[in-house]
């Protein structure tokens, strides 16, 4: 359990750090509402797919140390 909050942490946090890259550089301040939501519907895509692939990866990585 304490390395599946270790990992899901980590990529939550790399996630984040993805998300805010994206709408900082890539779709700053849209001019529209519409705009916004496809913005974030992006950068969410990105982070949750990085959260998923480093947490996962993570975890493979220190069950194969223990094994």
């Amino acid at each position: 359990m304490r390395d599946a909050v270790i990992t899901g942490i980590t990529g939550g946090l790399m996630g984040c750090l993805i998300s805010f890259l994206i709408n900082y550089f890539l779709m700053p301040i849209p001019e529209t509402v519409l705009a916004n939501a496809i913005g974030n519907g992006i950068s969410g895509l990105f982070s949750g797919f990085l959260a998923g692939y480093i947490g996962l990866y993570m975890y493979m990585k220190k069950n194969k140390e223990k094994a």
